[in-house]
């Protein structure tokens, strides 16, 4: 049998990540354009920060409350079909969000923006896995540049907008490229309409999971608050619920668990889960400790980071040759390994004090450590699962993903926070940092144990008939 990785790609594979790669940088790049711009927006829309602030909040919340939709719409519509309307939705909401005239109103818009940009992301990613198939983790390594570059130039493109024009252009900028996509996907996408398979809606899981997941998200944001607490815990309650009733129902349900009855799809899951909750609670600890411990400022810390999304960006596009070279277990394994030996460098400098030429090196092969855990283990669990089944393999594997991070984050700051609270000085706030980097490694650890139960080959994976 041709090895995966030596087989050559076809012109319909890079059709394909073409249109897909605009919904995920595009989604991508909203996500992060209107954070250093809340400022002007509370001036000029006259409202308070606090306020203003769901600009950002509510489209992250509408992303997730339609991610379990995701599965069902495809199966219903096709994917081509779902992803024309989406961002067709996406853009003209984006039209509506420059010309919104109150906090009230671009708040809003921007609900309606995140409702239809969430499902972009994991859209791409079908469309992806469906076409490269066992090939993925070599398609994904090409395309990842610019996914990758878009929450560095998100900040950097409003910057420039807001120092030459109205605030409003953050989301007209969004129409001309918005255009281009729906003509790419009009005219590229293949049909896919003998996947489709009309099912019924699972209301009550829906009603469960959807309001659920938003819920958590939002609780593991504010947790320092009772409402927080009190969304957090009706979040989990809801989600249980749901578990509980798909447990009984059979393919009509809303995310079907007898996926994760395939070894290697659940090893990749929680891979997935660890590794992404290890990249979020990275990114709420690394710039907290170079603030509040090591005394740098918010603009020091913005290139002080960017090492990390350069170790990142050297390997994506090694991806294919690693796999080939190492396999799927060592190649993931191995970079929760590095990344979590690279995390131990942060407990050195808690304890040592600030070094530049500690931190750069660190945060690159963190980076570096990060970007080879997540393909290869997402390819190992869509090798599992035949295409028809492919758009609620993409939702359940996107659901994982979107609470590994809030859950392993609220856990690394409830620690961070008591231990800060056992003390005062400058000690103890080293000392918290260096227990908080220790959890984090201690997290990369697990992340590498999972890892290792992942096939240690793609021929290793049972093929979806089997």
């Amino acid at each position: 049998m041709a090895d995966p990785a030596q087989e050559k790609l076809s012109p319909e594979v890079f059709k394909v990540s073409a249109v897909a790669l605009f919904g995920t940088v595009l989604s991508q790049l909203d996500a992060t354009i209107v954070n250093v711009s809340l400022t002007s927006l509370a001036a000029d829309l006259h409202t308070t920060l606090s306020t203003i602030q769901w600009v950002t909040s509510g489209y992250l919340l509408a992303l997730t409350l339609v991610l379990p939709l995701n599965g069902w719409l495809v199966d219903r519509i096709g994917a081509r079909a779902v992803y024309l309307w989406c961002f067709t939705a996406f853009t003209l909401s984006s039209a509506l969000c420059g010309f919104a005239w109150s906090a009230g109103s671009l708040i809003g818009f921007r609900v309606l923006q995140g409702v239809s940009g969430g499902l972009l992301a994991p859209m791409a990613q079908m469309m992806i896995a469906r076409a490269a198939g066992r090939q993925m983790a070599r398609v994904v390594g090409y395309i990842a540049a610019p996914v990758l570059l878009a929450p560095v130039l998100g900040p950097i493109i409003a910057g420039a907008i807001l120092q030459h024009a109205s605030w409003r252009w953050l989301f007209l900028v969004n129409l001309p490229v918005g255009a281009i996509a729906i003509l790419l996907a009009f005219f590229l996408l293949p049909s896919d309409s003998e996947h489709t398979r009309p099912r019924k809606l699972d209301w009550v899981g829906l009603m469960l999971l959807s309001p659920g997941l938003t819920l958590f998200l939002y609780g593991s944001d504010k947790m320092g608050e009772a409402v927080g607490r009190v969304s957090l815990a009706a979040g989990l309650a809801m989600m249980a619920a749901f578990l509980w009733t798909a447990r009984k129902k059979g393919g009509d349900v809303l995310v079907d668990l007898r996926l994760f009855k395939a070894r290697a799809f659940s090893t990749a899951a929680v891979t997935q889960f660890l590794a992404n909750g290890g990249m979020f609670a990275g990114q709420m600890l690394i710039p907290a400790f170079l603030i509040a411990a090591c005394g740098r400022t918010p603009a020091e810390m913005g290139w002080m980071l960017a090492p990390q999304g350069l170790g990142m960006m050297v390997i994506y596009p090694s991806m294919g040759r690693l796999t080939k070279s190492f396999g799927i277990r060592l190649t993931s394994a191995g970079g929760a390994l590095l990344a979590g030996v690279a995390t131990l460098a942060f407990v050195w400098l808690a304890m040592q004090g600030f070094a530049l030429i500690v931190l750069v090196p660190a945060l690159i092969l963190r980076g570096m450590g990060m970007s080879a855990v997540g393909v290869p283990s997402m390819t190992a669990a869509y090798a599992t699962v035949d295409k028809v089944r492919l758009p609620m393999a993409t939702t359940s594997i996107n659901i994982v993903q979107r609470l590994g991070g809030p859950t392993m984050t609220t856990l690394a700051a409830t620690f961070l926070a008591w231990r800060l609270g056992s003390g005062t000085g400058g000690a103890t706030v080293s000392a918290a940092y260096a227990a908080a980097f220790l959890l984090l490694a201690a997290l990369h650890l697990c992340t590498f144990m999972m890892a290792m139960r992942l096939p240690r080959q793609l021929g290793d994976v049972p093929s979806p008939s089997g």
